[in-house]
């Protein structure tokens, strides 16, 4: 059966759509000795020779053993499967042998710290990345103190380049004692590029720090900053039932401190 090309790569669990839009789009894909280009075009994973920087699609991809790794994201990192600019990715915090074939769900900017996962799984991909299936959950430090109209428009949904945001759960966490600065725990079902960056902008006060805590029921406060861990079974088998509730949150204090970048 024909299908999208982005879509089979995804779901062989080679990178996830967008990343694989990326890859067609920057002539990396053939379908039969052809360079393919656009991303409309279809084939058929059973019956043509698609590659991908020469790299033959197996299409028996649904016997491959599945691999979930659950990474603590530093700031100068970029979650993507390649960077043209030759930065660090969030991969290399894997060793060669585990990150292979492996592709981030979803991304964390270059600033950015925080839970992201790593896998070869495209149906899992898809869940975690679909708006409003999975909710993220992110401490953010911003200048000073949006008023709480500001904050109650945040809630409700902005006009953020032409598109209106989702609504989001946003509570205060602490103010600080130097500068007035304030934490907030933000709480989004969909994931723009640089969404909350973009909110606090509007209102204003911009972000300084920002670090997700929260993947749907996922997390892990004993994880250090450049550190990683498999997913256990549970973990994965939870993500992928339809209809799981997700854990609701309550605001807590916390202290945070600069982490240091692993060597």
């Amino acid at each position: 059966m024909q299908e999208r090309i982005q879509k089979i790569i995804a779901a062989t669990g080679m990178a996830s759509r967008r990343a694989a839009e990326e890859m067609i789009l920057h002539g990396e894909v053939t379908v039969n000795g052809k360079l393919v280009t656009e991303l409309g075009s279809k084939a058929d994973l059973d019956k043509d020779h698609i590659k991908v920087r020469g790299k033959l699609l197996n299409p028996h991809h649904e016997e491959r053993a599945k691999k979930y790794f659950l990474v603590n994201k530093p700031k100068g990192y970029v979650s993507t499967v390649a960077d043209p600019k030759g930065r660090l990715i969030v991969a290399h915090l894997l060793p060669p042998s585990s990150r292979r074939g492996l592709h981030p769900v979803g991304r964390l900017d270059y600033n950015t710290e925080g839970l992201i996962i790593l896998t070869n799984d495209g149906e899992l991909t898809q869940r975690l990345t679909k708006a409003g299936q999975v909710k993220k959950v992110y401490h953010v430090k911003v200048k000073g103190e949006p008023n709480p109209e500001q904050i109650a428009r945040l809630r409700e949904g902005i006009h953020l380049e032409n598109k209106r945001t989702a609504p989001a759960e946003i509570k205060l966490l602490e103010r600080t004692a130097k500068g007035g600065n304030c934490w907030y725990e933000v709480t989004l079902v969909q994931g723009k590029n640089q969404q909350i960056r973009k909110m606090f902008d509007y209102t204003g006060h911009s972000v300084t720090k920002l670090k997700r805590i929260r993947i749907g029921h996922l997390t892990d406060d004993k994880l250090p900053v450049g550190q990683f861990r498999e997913l256990k079974p549970s973990e994965v088998h939870k993500f992928l039932q339809p209809g799981t509730p997700v854990v609701n949150l309550k605001p807590k204090k916390i202290r945070h401190k600069n982490p240091k970048k692993p060597k």
